[in-house]
């Protein structure tokens, strides 16, 4: 379960990073991110028991988790603000007036 949370955190992170496809990666993060869990959890009652791989999965996923929220609100900002709804506007006008 560590090997799966740290490659579903890679992969979800590496994704995340890209503007607009990191709503691909949501499921994948939270499946990892809970998998994390579980890894560490399980492994806290083993003595000697490794836990890197679930605590990095648990970074990963959780950052990709962070990377999607804030890209979500960013664009939803970008979307309400009228005024640059009306300078986009203003520049395809003047940009098709000028042929």
């Amino acid at each position: 379960m560590g090997i799966a949370a740290l490659i579903l955190g890679i992969i979800s992170f590496i994704v995340a990073l890209i503007p607009l496809c990191g709503y691909f990666a949501f499921l994948p993060a939270i499946i990892g991110l809970i998998l994390g869990i579980v890894y560490v959890v399980k492994q806290s009652k083993v003595e000697d028991g490794k836990k890197g791989m679930g605590i990095a999965g648990i970074i990963l996923n959780a950052l990709a988790i962070i990377f999607i929220i804030a890209y979500t609100i960013l664009f939803i900002g970008i979307g309400a603000n009228t005024d640059l709804n009306e300078l986009l506007e203003d520049y395809n006008t003047s940009y098709y007036d000028s042929f």
